[in-house]
């Protein structure tokens, strides 16, 4: 397995291994830290399927000319693993330990299945990647969806850049108190994201 691989596989344990233990009060506590998260999230998707699923469908999908589905794989934050968690049924989280387990072969992320992404709920910086010909077509012919497109991409950044108080910083947070501790977390090993949490505190 490749060392990709690995740093997935172990994120993904720790997840499944946490969360088992909670009880259900803690559970539903964990779910309602991300409920304005997940609607951001159904905001996005909205969004993208109005403007972008045929010109995305047709160009990635059926094509396979994606700029990031072509990758070995993609970058996950932690809590993009705890969120994917909390919302997947325990046989999608399955599918999701036995893909990663085995060797990868071929040019498609390995995520990437026979109907689409594996993800019960797609990392943030798959949902968030519009390549330079969608861009082009859409965004750039259409002052509406490009002023909606920079709104969602400024919410993104309440979630994920820590300027601010962010959820993906406070689920990783969760999960370093429980004694976890993953190269996935960005927010608290990320030179750079450090930084910029220490210039917002100080």
């Amino acid at each position: 397995m490749t060392e990709y691989q690995n740093e997935q596989r172990e994120a993904l344990a720790m997840v499944r291994q946490h969360l088992a233990s909670l009880t259900e009060h803690e559970l539903e506590n964990l779910r309602e830290r991300t409920a304005d998260y997940l609607v951001f999230r159904q905001d996005v998707d909205a969004f993208l399927k109005k403007y972008f699923s045929d010109l995305c469908t047709q160009t990635c999908y059926h094509n396979q000319l994606s700029a990031c589905c072509t990758k070995e794989g993609i970058i996950t934050f932690f809590a993009d693993g705890v969120v994917n968690a909390l919302e997947s049924s325990e046989e999608q989280l399955e599918t999701l330990q036995e893909r990663l387990a085995f060797p990868h072969q071929g040019n498609k992320c390995i995520y990437l299945g026979d109907r689409g992404c594996l993800w019960q709920m797609k990392p943030l910086v798959c949902e968030m990647f519009l390549c330079a010909k969608a861009e082009k077509e859409v965004l750039a012919e259409n002052s509406r969806a490009r002023k909606t497109w920079e709104s969602l991409k400024q919410r993104e950044k309440t979630f994920r850049w820590p300027d601010q108080a962010i959820l993906f910083d406070d689920l990783e947070e969760i999960f370093i108190r429980a004694g976890y501790s993953s190269t996935l977390m960005y927010l608290h090993n990320s030179p750079g994201l450090i930084r910029i949490k220490a210039m917002r505190d100080g």
